[in-house]
């Protein structure tokens, strides 16, 4: 009998891969932060012996969300300025505010914040675009979550840096020093293109390409941003990111939701991927991304919240079923966005879009143990026909009990193991005070 770290007999384990699959009173067994193995429990009972076994006889195990477009820290400013379209909100109130508070400690309290929520409802791995990424690594460590931490670029002056060289030159060196880190990895960030000029994008796009690295960048998301760009460069914001070279199997193109067919075939056919982030676009106005369109073409579409500013929440189980329902309506057809689907979407699709998925997103041998375990058996998720249907479509974040990153347990019968909750909110309040605004 071989002794190992952790055992977890459940309900039901819901592997990701293969796809559609429910696998009844199977057992996970972890060692040295990896899957071991997957089993029926009977056989695991036989076969291994651990100090932690953890029972789970009403509960479903599946992989961890990888939300694929956060901007962590800005659940600073949840709710400061809601019901606004993108750019009013964005550059009369957001901006506003970042300019005035954008600080080290403004960053380090918003992404403890982010991450505390996240792991509450399942999310194991982030995907984030923001200022200070060195202040956001630095909580990611402390708490053990896994993190993609975008080097951020834009082409006017913050706090962070003066220029999108120095955005560039401080962007690398926090690559190579977090390149030993096993959760944490480094994507290019340019912030979007219009605010991005074409001499960094282009640097960017060498620099990708040599050091193998995702670029993550908020593209075609509003009709006023189309309309922008055909004005001052006389083409689509796609079609000049091509042009430049950045239309390859490295991009990560956030919100897309004016994408036209042939742009859907040229994402296709490089193998780049899009993130969804459908709650965010609804609050905004900001467009339906034409999902259906982009799988039924072979894309590989990710999901993610966007920031708590303008969603307002980091609830991947939430944007799974709104991805689902207004995929469905903007398809005109009910089966176009399965729960398998959408579950994909917010597991081995966004680790596929992050380059991760050969170690997270699906719950196989030899992957890293980032799991989270939901109890269906509340009345809300009763009665059950379905597991992955009532996880998509009924299933709440208040379910999710148990959260392992790299085999480590974060979230622990609902009680998170690296934070104190009091603590929690005693920081939000303190910048409740600060940022509080007359609506």
């Amino acid at each position: 009998m071989q002794i190992v770290d952790t055992i977890i007999h459940a309900h039901w384990i819901i592997p990701i891969e293969p796809t559609n699959t429910a696998l009844e009173n199977h057992s996970l067994v972890v060692h040295e932060g990896k899957i071991l193995d997957l089993l029926p429990s009977e056989i695991a009972i036989q076969r291994y012996r651990s100090d932690d076994v953890i029972e789970l006889k009403t509960h479903a195990l599946t992989a961890g969300f990888v939300n694929a477009h956060t901007h962590a820290a800005m659940t600073l400013m949840r709710g400061v300025a809601d019901d606004l379209p993108l750019m009013d909100w964005l550059q009369n109130h957001i901006w506003v505010l970042e300019e005035k508070w954008m600080s080290e400690e403004f960053v380090r309290d918003g992404t403890d914040l982010a991450i505390a929520e996240m792991l509450r409802g399942g999310t194991t791995c982030f995907n984030d675009m923001y200022f200070f990424p060195e202040v956001a690594a630095q909580q990611v460590i402390k708490h053990g979550i896994r993190a993609s931490l975008g080097l951020i670029v834009i082409d006017f002056a913050t706090i962070w840096a003066e220029t999108s060289r120095e955005y560039i030159d401080k962007g690398l060196a926090l690559h190579y020093e977090l390149r030993p880190n096993q959760l944490i990895s480094t994507p290019f960030a340019p912030h979007a293109p219009y605010t991005v000029s074409n001499e960094p994008l282009e640097h960017i796009n060498v620099l990708a390409q040599e050091l193998k690295l995702p670029v993550h960048i908020h593209l075609h998301e509003t009709a006023n941003e189309i309309e922008y760009s055909l004005e001052k460069y006389g083409q689509r914001p796609f079609d000049r990111l091509n042009e430049l070279g950045l239309v390859n199997k490295s991009l990560i193109a956030v919100h897309a939701t004016q994408l036209n067919d042939e742009e859907i075939e040229l994402l296709a056919k490089v193998g780049a991927s899009i993130v969804h982030c459908p709650e965010s676009n609804l609050k905004l106005a900001s467009g339906f991304c034409p999902v259906a369109k982009c799988l039924a073409a072979g894309v590989n579409v990710a999901l993610g919240t966007d920031g708590a500013a303008s969603n307002n929440d980091l609830d991947m189980l939430g944007e799974m079923r709104t991805a689902a329902l207004v995929g469905k309506a903007v398809a005109n057809d009910a089966s176009a966005i399965p729960a398998m689907t959408a579950l994909r979407m917010a597991t081995i699709n966004g680790a596929k879009a992050l380059g991760l998925d050969y170690k997270i997103g699906s719950l196989e041998i030899g992957k890293s143990a980032d799991v989270i375990a939901i109890d269906l058996n509340e009345l809300e998720t009763q009665p059950l026909y379905c597991p992955i249907s009532q996880i998509v479509y009924a299933a709440s974040r208040s379910q999710i009990t148990d959260v392992w990153v790299a085999g480590k347990r974060l979230l622990e019968s609902r009680q998170l193991t690296t934070f104190d909750m009091t603590e929690l909110k005693a920081i939000a309040a303190k910048w409740q005070a600060r940022l509080m605004i007359k609506n």
